[in-house]
């Protein structure tokens, strides 16, 4: 098991108000498994995905990632599974600018405080993986959009996650570059690699082997897994 949450709920405050955003969630995912999260703007998708992330805690519940218990976890902690377990693929990119494409999946191991020689290794060999051993000295404005997120996608494996996260990875994409991306994620995940993704959009959830619906904060499975 990669992940499992149990009991989970999410509440915000506004003054003397408690706004619930997720209600008793209940969810788990095999390591190797590849699931979509469906389910309209304001569902909760984007908190729940946020809280698996580490990138904000429950108000309450069990969440438990790689056999460790993130719900008590400090802030540094969180953090470093981050770096080290997760890997991250937003709609909007999030490259820098002004560095290249080899920089720009270099960046998580600076932050691991990896060798440079080791660092451009694996970043080239990641890039290789994502069919952009051709772009490496590029720019992200050299790029198009399905060449960004694949820089993405290579940052985002580098470091080799146990849960590569998703969130609406096509978003910005035209129809042709977000099919692409999708293919690379079916081939991500043949050879072994768990993926979760959100997204609003059921073409793109019926990629994954498994889809979960979220609705109103309230998460109910809609498919069972299936293979292609």
């Amino acid at each position: 098991m990669i992940l499992e949450l149990r009991g989970i709920y999410k509440d915000y405050h506004q003054g003397k108000l408690i706004v619930p955003v997720l209600k008793d969630v209940n969810f788990s995912m095999e390591e190797g498994e590849y699931v979509a999260i469906m389910g309209p703007s304001g569902s909760g998708k984007s908190t729940l995905m946020n809280i698996i992330g580490c990138l904000d805690q429950a108000t309450k519940g069990t969440f438990i990632l790689d056999g460790q218990d993130i719900s008590k976890c400090s802030d540094n902690e969180m953090s470093d599974i981050r770096l080290h377990k997760l890997g991250f693929v937003f709609q909007s990119f999030h490259l820098l600018p002004k560095q290249s494409a080899l920089s720009n999946v270099e960046m998580p191991l600076n932050y691991a405080h990896v060798p440079p020689k080791e660092r451009r290794e694996r970043a080239l060999v990641a890039l290789d993986r994502v069919g952009l051993s051709e772009r490496v000295n590029f720019m992200p404005n050299q790029l198009s959009g399905g060449q960004m997120q694949r820089v993405a996608i290579a940052r985002a494996m580098v470091n080799n996650p146990r849960l590569l996260l998703a969130d609406e990875p096509t978003g910005a994409l035209d129809s042709r570059s977000g099919a692409a991306v999708m293919d690379l994620f079916a081939s991500l995940n043949k050879e072994g690699v768990s993926i979760l993704m959100i997204t609003h959009d059921a073409d793109i959830a019926n990629h994954a082997r498994r889809v979960v619906m979220i609705r109103d904060g309230i998460l109910s499975e809609s498919r069972k897994r299936r293979y292609k």
